[in-house]
């Protein structure tokens, strides 16, 4: 596919520089001049400051640090969907949009949601993440364990499904479109794919610090979690930028990869596992990802399954991000 249209120059204005204008002939000033310099900056700067704000009262509450007198409802059985969920839109997806849309106008709209509707991928993918994810995640599992795993009852089967839909349309939905729809496309053209999951994977893993002050982060947080799970995120973002680049950019594959590790936690763990501690599922996970990420960085060489020369049509043109 071409490469979109590049950020012109209007004509010289005798008494000063060159005027920006976008794609389509029209002259870009002001914000949508300064957002369209520094697309980057201006989604991750949007990104932390709008979902932050939008947890506090969460992480003050009851359901946090206990400043404020009162409670977030559960709602499905956790408090999660109406203390988190709201931020979570309100972040990555909601700031993607917004930069997208003053930055490039429907053009980059549609590439961007053109890859959110990319479902049509060899069903092979489908098969490996959803069968790949609870393999791996079981035997990293065992092996920390050291526990053969429980047969998992006829009702966790039945509900694995639909908890993986639910995933898909509130984990997924408002997490994805901003880091690999709209961020990696980005960071890959202009650092390639193993500098730039360098960049978005800690940035990633970071957002979801103030989180650690609530009941979405446990009952008895340490300092090393965090961190854990800031590594745990730059190791699993190789894997994921591997899907998404093997797939031709299809974010509903990264985002079944994401929501499907969650789902597993949520759903199959604890019942495979009755021992299972919070420390055991932290571990787990950054034992499979670091070991998934190795494999992927050997095979294909840092790589990473990108291809330059293919990259999708309506990224966002650079400039000094």
């Amino acid at each position: 596919m071409s490469s979109p249209a590049p950020l012109s120059t209007g004509p010289h204005d005798q008494a000063g520089p060159p005027r920006l204008t976008t794609p389509d002939g029209v002259e870009s000033t002001g914000l949508r001049a300064r957002i369209r310099r520094r697309p980057l900056t201006w989604f991750f700067v949007m990104a932390y400051v709008l979902s932050w704000a939008a947890w506090t009262p969460y992480v003050l509450s009851e359901n946090g640090l206990g400043i404020l007198p009162f409670g977030f409802p559960a709602l499905l059985g956790t408090t999660q969907l109406l203390g988190v969920l709201p931020g979570a839109y309100l972040g990555p997806i909601f700031s993607a949009f917004v930069v997208t849309a003053m930055a490039q106008g429907r053009p980059g709209l549609r590439a961007w949601a053109g890859r959110l509707a990319k479902w049509r991928v060899s069903w092979r993918w489908y098969v490996a993440i959803i069968v790949g994810v609870p393999a791996v995640l079981t035997v990293a599992l065992t092996t920390l364990g050291g526990t053969i795993p429980a047969v998992p009852s006829v009702a966790m089967l039945a509900a694995f499904l639909p908890g993986l839909i639910l995933q898909m349309v509130t984990t997924g939905i408002a997490e994805e479109p901003g880091w690999r729809d709209f961020a990696m496309p980005l960071v890959q053209r202009r650092y390639g794919p193993l500098l730039g999951t360098l960049i978005v994977g800690p940035l990633w893993g970071a957002w979801h610090l103030p989180l650690f002050l609530t009941e979405w982060g446990g009952p008895h947080l340490t300092w090393e979690q965090p961190v854990e799970f800031i590594i745990t995120a730059i190791a699993f973002s190789f894997v994921m930028t591997w899907v998404f680049n093997r797939t031709g950019e299809s974010l509903p594959l990264a985002m079944l990869l994401h929501t499907g590790v969650n789902n597993f936690f949520s759903l199959a763990a604890a019942e495979m596992f009755p021992r299972l501690t919070q420390q055991d599922t932290t571990q787990a996970f950054l034992f499979a990802s670091i070991a998934v990420a190795l494999v992927v960085l050997i095979a294909t060489r840092g790589r990473l399954g990108y291809r330059p020369a293919h990259s999708v049509d309506g990224a966002l043109p650079e400039a000094t991000d």
